[in-house]
């Protein structure tokens, strides 16, 4: 007797193997996880590791998974998911520009403001909108179309948002003079980055020159103390500095070639920075001539004085959506981005200025949401401090918070596609982290993080190590 597969019985077979594999999966990711704990390069190492079964909400495999560990950039995840939703994902900044004074016959007898909300995507190439060439050309339109020619004031740059402390506690000297060390301000500039090009020497060990020091940073002295590495070595260029530091050190080693090297820093005073390109524009386009200075809170109150608000404000500059920017967050894991909406999360729910207050609202948030405040011991927006520490338990939570919210679609598009997974993904110093979505294929979809802290050696064959666990998901 011939046995045919009917329709129905197919259907019930791939269900009861898809119910074995997934009923053996814990035996493998417990298999797996002591392969990893066992290499030599982890014997010094701590393994956190939470699966969940996102239909059901069961635990699938946990090991170490209530251990805080540093997470790096996957911290970002509670950073992002609570701005979602306690600001919205249609959110926008607003930037002012705007004059106190009189204005009679195209002269102005006042200043001129730039009012910053702490937006991190002014002046940023990732948009057509907030480029710096058109943010300077709206805001010299903005002039010319009120009848303004000339004004006999100061550029006067808002950035009271920010508060005066740039750089969270805890970020250490060797990133916060580089682009991804750049602290968040009232006002941002260029995603207060710049780029310095470098030439290597002609041999291992010669200095290496400063082709073209960036004209933006002309009131910083350079000292240069780089060095030319092997061929093939990479970028193992520093620049030291902190924010309002008037000098910066280079060191390090670029690599042994022809062309030249372009490494990139974080802007030490971004809003001053902002008010020098818009008064240079202001005089190039010679329509609109000014002789005043451009000054800061900070500047102000080192007068003894304070800076007056605006009578008239003349635009306002509207950031893309809180969605859009979080794609950019997320996906290409910009530090600035996540400081940013700390801070904007201190103005928008607490009133007051500061990360700590931000940092503070991300917490309440989810220990509001059943998250143990024990688990989410965190420094700043973005997860570049190494004192934070968090737990995969907590992070795989606010992957299924996520899961829950009707914005849910535009954070899962942001999330980085790595190893074949949609996942964030976090890198510091001797840790690696991921966390995420996966879909089986035998239709189950788990929710994940994975957290190593302490590896030794090499970085790649860990992370090979930490894919061919998290292939048992696919």
């Amino acid at each position: 007797m011939t046995f045919q597969r009917t329709p129905l019985l197919s259907a019930l077979f791939c269900l009861l193997s898809g119910l074995a594999r997934s009923q053996g999966l814990p035996d493998r990711l417990h298999a797996a996880t002591e392969r990893l704990t066992a290499d030599t390069a982890l014997r010094h190492a701590i393994v956190s590791l939470q699966v969940i079964n996102a239909a059901t909400g069961a635990i699938v495999f946990g090991e170490n998974a209530e251990a805080g560990l540093a997470p790096a950039s996957c911290q970002k995840l509670f950073t992002s998911v609570a701005a979602l939703d306690l600001l919205g994902p249609d959110y926008r900044y607003r930037t002012g520009l705007g004059y106190d004074g009189r204005l009679e016959n195209g002269q102005l007898q006042g200043n001129l403001y730039i009012i910053g909300s702490g937006d991190p995507t002014l002046g940023s190439w990732r948009y057509d909108s907030t480029r710096e060439e058109v943010i300077l050309d709206r805001w010299v339109s903005a002039l010319a179309r009120n009848g303004i020619k000339r004004f006999s004031g100061d550029i006067l740059i808002d950035d009271s948002l920010g508060g005066t402390q740039a750089v969270p506690r805890g970020w250490i000297l060797e990133d916060i003079g580089n682009y991804y060390g750049a602290g968040a301000w009232g006002l941002n500039w260029h995603e207060n980055q710049f780029d310095l090009h470098l030439k290597a020497g002609k041999a291992i060990g010669d200095p290496v020159t400063l082709v073209k020091p960036p004209g933006e940073l002309e009131f910083t002295e350079w000292i240069n103390e780089c060095k030319t590495g092997p061929a093939g070595s990479g970028d193992n260029a520093y620049i030291y500095s902190t924010p309002h530091m008037g000098f910066a050190f280079l060191r390090g080693t670029i690599p042994l070639q022809k062309e030249g090297f372009v490494i990139s820093g974080s802007i030490p005073a971004p809003p001053r920075y902002a008010g020098i390109l818009f008064g240079e524009r202001l005089q190039k386009e010679g329509v609109i001539q000014h002789a005043g200075e451009v000054m800061t809170p900070l500047g102000i109150s080192l007068e003894n004085q304070k800076m007056n608000h605006p009578s008239v404000i003349l635009d306002t500059c509207l950031s893309p959506r809180l969605d859009s920017i979080n794609y950019w967050f997320l996906k290409k894991s910009i530090n600035l981005y996540g400081e940013a909406l700390v801070k904007t999360l201190a103005v928008e729910k607490a009133g007051a200025v500061g990360t700590e207050k931000g940092v503070q609202v991300v917490r309440d948030f989810w220990i509001a949401r059943g998250i143990d405040g024990g688990s989410i011991h965190i420094q700043d927006g973005s997860g570049l401090s190494p004192q934070n520490r968090v737990t995969t338990d907590a992070l795989v939570k606010v992957l299924l918070y996520a899961k829950s919210r009707p914005w849910f679609h535009a954070f899962y598009s942001a999330l980085p596609e790595i190893n074949g997974m949609h996942m964030k993904s976090g890198a510091i110093g001797g840790a690696r982290s991921y966390a995420g979505y996966q879909h089986s294929a035998d239709g189950h979809e788990y929710v994940f993080a994975i957290i190593v802290n302490n590896y030794d050696g090499p970085t790649a064959p860990v992370i090979r190590k930490i894919f061919a666990l998290l292939d048992l998901l696919k």
